[in-house]
């Protein structure tokens, strides 16, 4: 019998009375990529390029135009970190998939490596609709292993919206295991990601190291030069 994993997730909802804006979605299926705007004005873009191991949500930006994500390693820009070259824009993927690392998946691993490491592929837009107060887009992809063995079937849908001073984004998405039994080990990363620009990252005078689960570790820089973020609970 066939398993599901359905996640459903909301990021940037702000004041939900406001009166939402137009959304219209641009695909550019020769290009690989499905740009959202609100009220004419950017707000993200769908990316599937074939060389990237995953589709990601990249730029996105804020209702005044401010660009919330980092631009390494797509896009760089001076004073930026450019560590965790697998932190691309807005992603959702899983460290440990029947041992299978698709979380730290990316151009940085050798050769020789990538045998331990899942991708998102085959990924097909099969639906863009405007809306005047909401746009969608729906896609699938697979969760391969280097051999090209399907591992999971994904079906995601965005539901895209905004506001003068918002800017939201629903995701739901189903992963269906196919041929084998699939299993998520309980580890450190996963699911839903975003790397965001230097100026939101929590400032830290002391350079830190990150382990995977394939064992490679990663030396994160002090995070100075301008990050400012502070990030609190409904608590405080």
């Amino acid at each position: 019998m066939k398993k599901y994993l359905i996640i459903a997730c909301c990021y940037f909802s702000l004041n939900a009375n406001a009166q939402n804006k137009n959304v219209s979605l641009v695909r550019n299926d020769q290009e690989r990529k499905v740009d959202v705007l609100i009220d004419g004005k950017p707000f993200t873009s769908f990316i599937y390029p074939e060389n990237m191991e995953k589709p990601i949500l990249y730029p996105i930006l804020a209702a005044d135009g401010a660009i919330v994500t980092r631009g390494f390693p797509l896009n760089k820009r001076e004073g930026e970190r450019v560590d965790h070259p697998h932190h691309v824009g807005l992603w959702l993927n899983y460290e440990s998939v029947n041992g299978l690392d698709f979380w730290n998946n990316s151009f940085a691993i050798p050769a020789e490596k990538k045998v331990k490491y899942g991708w998102i592929r085959n990924v097909k837009v099969d639906k863009v609709e405007n809306g005047k107060a909401s746009g969608k887009l729906s896609y699938t992809a697979n969760w391969e292993n280097q051999a090209k063995d399907i591992l999971l079937k994904e079906q995601t849908t965005f539901v895209f919206s905004g506001t003068d001073n918002a800017r939201i984004i629903d995701r739901i998405t189903t992963l269906t295991a196919q041929k084998d039994t699939v299993k998520f080990k309980d580890i450190k990363d996963g699911m839903l990601g975003i790397r965001v620009t230097k100026e939101l990252e929590f400032p830290s005078n002391k350079v830190e190291e990150f382990t995977d689960s394939q064992g490679n570790t990663t030396k994160v820089s002090a995070s100075g030069n301008g990050a400012n973020g502070t990030y609190l609970t409904s608590a405080r």
